[in-house]
């Protein structure tokens, strides 16, 4: 790509990230955000760049360590080219182990090997030798592995928008109340030239399904919180479905909730509290850490948790970038520049990821 026109609509982490690679590769580029940048679930707290068991390997497994590997080089470029830190570093993960988990946990370090080429390690370690934040586990054992890595969501996709600004992109941010998106959009729409990318999270998934008369997915709440702990070169922590991420900016984030029926999108409720309690209960050492911030959004989820992308059907030169519940962060830059290519017309969009594979 060193000519042409991209649009893309949606300035959370997939559509900058798209955005990102394509005005590298030489693009005129201009995203389309009637909110503000990482106005939905991209601008939270959490940012767990966390690898899928080593076993029973998939395109979506696989694709997901290409990702994860190539994720230190590529947040290094947004950093550089935009002068701010997204708040990456691969610094691992620590999981309390139950005590029925300790042997599959141990035959899943030769897969890991394997899987992982090398380039990372799983280990099954006494709790007393596993580094960071102390954890309680009922076994006594933990899983520590390196190819784990955190980033500050927020921070991320403030990095990412900078950095498109630089390469000569255009980022529009509407500002605009809740339910004028649609208008806005078409406004702006009106007379694009080149392809159309709809990156637009969980509104972009109930559009695609009313277009489509068919359920391509929806929105599920998360909720998390934030915490004054300085702890900023320690491994995350994964212990029974909590993520509890160390930033670099002295903060410890936990979350999160899983809610596919809620009321307000954004409003926090008990579920913090809980989440607070058990990060406690595995980690002791965060008890009396201040709560700086209680955060609720609405993450897309496609009908399984792997990202869609390919042409939107029947609305030709557009495509749709999507999904990837719970993973989008991770899988983001290789996504991108599979993105970039098919909107070039190169197919290498793995299966089970394909817009046609959610109908």
């Amino acid at each position: 790509m060193t000519s042409g026109e991209v649009t893309i609509c949606g300035a959370g982490v997939f559509g900058l990230s798209l955005a990102y690679v394509c005005a590298l590769r030489g693009a005129q580029v201009r995203v389309l955000e009637p909110y503000a940048v990482g106005a939905g679930s991209s601008g939270g707290i959490v940012g767990a760049l966390a690898p899928h068991v080593p076993e029973n390997w998939n395109a979506k497994k696989a694709f997901q360590f290409d990702s994860l590997r190539m994720a230190q080089g590529f947040w290094t470029g947004v950093a550089d080219v935009s002068g701010v830190d997204p708040g990456y570093a691969r610094l691992g993960r620590v999981q309390p182990l139950g005590p029925g988990a300790v042997e599959a946990a141990r035959a899943r370090a030769g897969g890991a090997q394997a899987l992982w080429e090398g380039f990372a390690d799983w280990h099954v370690l006494p709790v007393g030798d596993a580094p960071g934040l102390g954890v309680v586990s009922p076994s006594g054992i933990v899983v520590v592995d390196s190819l784990s890595a955190r980033l500050h969501p927020r921070r991320a996709v403030g990095a990412l928008a900078a950095a498109v600004r630089a390469l000569g992109g255009v980022v529009e941010e509407g500002g605009i109340p809740p339910g004028a998106a649609a208008a806005w959009m078409a406004a702006r729409l009106a007379g694009a030239r080149g392809p159309v990318v709809w990156a637009s999270g969980d509104a972009g998934l109930r559009d695609l399904s009313a277009d489509l008369g068919r359920d391509m997915g929806g929105g599920v709440k998360g909720q998390a919180l934030l915490l004054d702990f300085s702890a900023p070169d320690c491994p995350q922590v994964f212990a029974d479905g909590l993520h509890i991420i160390p930033h670099a900016d002295g903060t410890v984030a936990v979350g999160s909730t899983s809610e596919r029926v809620f009321d307000d999108p954004i409003s926090t409720d008990a579920g913090c509290d809980a989440l607070l309690a058990r990060a406690v209960a595995a980690c002791p050492a965060l008890a009396g850490a201040r709560v700086l911030e209680r955060w609720a959004g609405v993450r897309p989820r496609a009908r399984s948790r792997a990202p869609m992308l390919g042409a939107w059907p029947g609305r030709p030169g557009h495509f749709v970038l999507n999904g990837g519940f719970k993973i989008g962060f991770g899988m983001a830059p290789k996504l991108a520049h599979v993105m970039a290519d098919l909107v070039l017309g190169v197919d290498g969009v793995p299966e089970g990821f394909r817009v046609e594979d959610s109908m």
